[in-house]
């Protein structure tokens, strides 16, 4: 049991703790936000809009559909 212990205990010490500060690691270079992507912004908005646009036209179809199934039209 103390064994089991003390082998926890060298462990724990052998982990290493990141500061909540540290930068990711996936990130090579920090953003500039100075000069935006605007190819990303430009598909980002248009994605935007487009699927909007999918779901008001979808809605009308809908609400259509319910007027001729219930004989409001």
């Amino acid at each position: 049991m103390l064994f089991l212990l003390s082998k926890i205990k060298s462990s724990i010490k052998n982990l290493k703790i990141f500061s909540a500060g540290s930068r990711s690691a996936f990130t090579s270079t920090r953003t500039d936000h100075t000069h935006p992507n605007w190819l990303s912004v430009a598909l980002a908005f248009g994605t935007s809009a487009f699927l909007w646009a999918l779901l008001f036209k979808q809605h009308s179809t809908d609400v259509h559909e319910y007027r001729v199934r219930n004989g409001l039209q």
